[in-house]
């Protein structure tokens, strides 16, 4: 009985580690096909491409307990959507934009747990119910006017200091985000997905909170969205 209960333990310490470590792969591809831009080198990523897929098929393998941190649930689900938004791309390259995949958000992309899911189950289902906000700034589209990939892995316990800098950038961002102290051009992602910043009242305060610029009753407009890829 000895040994089976020291095989045990060693297991359960592989298999901690192994859920700690889960991202480490991804973190390296980040690093070497995005730039500090957010701009993405798919064509150099194409020779790559094993690798993400075996990344993708680590974390089918290895999805979230139900006792997880929500910041482990948030780092898993966001890589996990970065992830799969990339290979996306990669099984259609070259493109010029995600719009010209037939139903990019809509279709089976990924099975965990016993569950199949599309890009969109992920945002609206997954992350947009897990109350914060900040998630927008962090999932990325493959679209110039997407919030940037960042080229790092979200990792859990960075995930409050990382979705802090994700937003902080997006906002400081002119070419998305014009923010003066009486006028907002504020990128759609805030008309779009406004409920989940609350009141008109709340969304100035979380504006004025990440940008740092003082708000006085700011008019608000939108700018247009650009859909071209990240490249």
């Amino acid at each position: 009985m000895k040994p089976t209960f020291y095989l045990l333990i060693a297991f359960l310490s592989f298999s901690l580690n192994a859920q700690k470590n889960i991202h480490h792969r991804w973190d390296a591809m980040l690093q070497s096909f995005v730039n500090e831009k957010g701009q993405v080198d798919y064509q150099g990523w194409l020779t790559d491409q094993d690798n993400l897929d075996a990344y993708i098929e680590t974390l089918a393998k290895m999805p979230p307990h139900e006792s997880d941190s929500k910041q482990a649930k948030l780092a898993y689900w966001i890589n996990a959507y970065n992830a799969l938004t990339v290979q996306l791309i990669l099984r259609n390259y070259p493109l010029k934009s995600i719009k010209e995949i037939k139903a990019p958000w809509d279709t089976e992309c990924f099975s965990s747990g016993g569950k199949s899911f599309t890009l969109g189950d992920i945002e609206h289902k997954i992350l947009r119910k897990m109350d914060e906000p900040r998630i927008h700034f962090a999932i990325n589209c493959a679209s110039a006017s997407c919030p940037r990939l960042w080229n790092r892995a979200f990792l859990e316990k960075q995930m409050e200091n990382q979705l802090t800098l994700v937003t902080k950038a997006f906002l400081e961002d002119k070419s998305k985000n014009d923010i003066q102290s009486k006028q907002l051009k504020l990128s759609r992602i805030f008309l779009w997905f406004g409920k989940d910043f609350g009141s008109k009242k709340e969304r100035i305060d979380f504006i004025q909170r990440y940008s740092g610029v003082p708000l006085s009753n700011p008019k608000i407009d939108y700018l247009p969205y650009d859909w071209n890829l990240n490249e």
